[in-house]
């Protein structure tokens, strides 16, 4: 499939549409509709209820169906979709030759995942996928305090209470293929090792998560998650050989510890963090690569590794996800 040819220059408006009229979808309608040089065609979702909240908080147009979206002319969509739907929406787009942004995880299943890659590759359109933590500005601070340096280990906290919305994916699909992407991101390393434990305690699937990672080149990772804490804490430690490292994603405060003497004495700073939107910084990284034909943030094949990780930990567990354990019951007296 070649893909159609569409004048990206500064002076034409780029025509965006939003795949998925739920929360994130909601909030991707809203960051674009505020972007300059963009024209946001409007949001697709097939429920009624999702439209209507759509309009009424963007005021942009709706459509029932994907089909009706790309009638009214888009030169790019981004698929905030549930994420069976991912491959199917992305390849449709890619086939017209539109370039997409697709929502973490990539798709359901690496294999998907692939297709989308590869169709991407064929059709000669931009392909990203939405890992928005990269783009937190703690996570930039930390990502520039660590250049250069011999990375040891890095620990990573991501709970909070269980979210009312989720159905069909567990704490690791939802929550920790976000820092299975910082690690990779981080090290600049693939995961060769993974070490996974899981169980569930309230949920179907697992809601709580302890994964140990290791990679290529020797880093030591973990993962703490669960959808058990009744407040969300999010939390990055990384050690050097010459530095210690800490972030609240949430506060957006990242601490660096340096200088360590024999004594025990070291010197602490606080690092500067900037203020931008992860999501709009996110957006306006995959408009550019659109207008400049340049790589994506984000590449298709890294949001497909992060995946296969993330798979891996599941298949790989060492509890069945769905075992409780409890006390064995005290036997009578007598």
């Amino acid at each position: 499939m070649i893909s159609r040819e569409f004048d990206l220059g500064k002076e034409r408006a780029l025509r965006v549409g939003v795949v998925g009229a739920g929360v994130m979808g909601t909030n991707h309608g809203r960051v674009l509709a505020g972007l300059p040089g963009i024209v946001l065609v409007g949001i697709v979702d097939p429920l009624p209820d999702h439209r209507d909240r759509a309009s009424q908080l963007i005021g942009c147009p709706t459509f029932a169906t994907l089909d009706e979206l790309c009638e009214a002319g888009v030169d790019a969509v981004t698929i905030a979709a549930p994420t069976h739907l991912h491959h199917d929406v992305a390849i449709a787009c890619i086939n017209r030759g539109i370039h997409v942004l697709v929502e973490k995880p990539v798709a359901s299943t690496v294999q998907e995942g692939r297709e989308i890659v590869a169709a991407a590759k064929r059709a000669g359109v931009t392909l990203m996928v939405g890992h928005v933590e990269r783009f937190n500005p703690a996570v930039a601070a930390i990502k520039h305090a660590i250049e250069g340096e011999d990375i040891l280990s890095i620990g990573i906290t991501r709970v909070g209470p269980f979210p009312p919305r989720m159905s069909n994916v567990g704490v690791v699909i939802d929550l920790a293929v976000h820092d299975i992407d910082l690690i990779r991101w981080f090290t600049e390393s693939e995961i060769i090792d993974v070490q996974p434990q899981l169980s569930s305690a309230i949920a179907e699937r697992e809601d709580i998560a302890l994964l140990q990672f290791r990679t290529a080149s020797g880093v030591l990772a973990h993962i703490n998650t669960n959808w058990l804490t009744p407040f969300k804490a999010r939390n990055v430690t990384i050690a050097t050989r010459g530095k210690y490292v800490q972030g609240d994603l949430l506060t957006r405060q990242v601490t660096e510890c340096f200088g360590f003497q024999p004594d025990g004495s070291y010197s602490m700073r606080h690092l500067p963090v900037g203020h931008d939107e992860p999501l709009r910084a996110e957006l306006i990284a995959f408009v550019e690569s659109v207008r400049t034909g340049g790589p994506a943030a984000v590449t298709g094949e890294e949001g497909v590794a992060s995946l296969e990780i993330a798979i891996k930990c599941l298949e790989s567990r060492a509890v069945p996800a769905a075992a409780t354990f409890r006390k064995a019951p005290r036997r009578a007296a007598g």
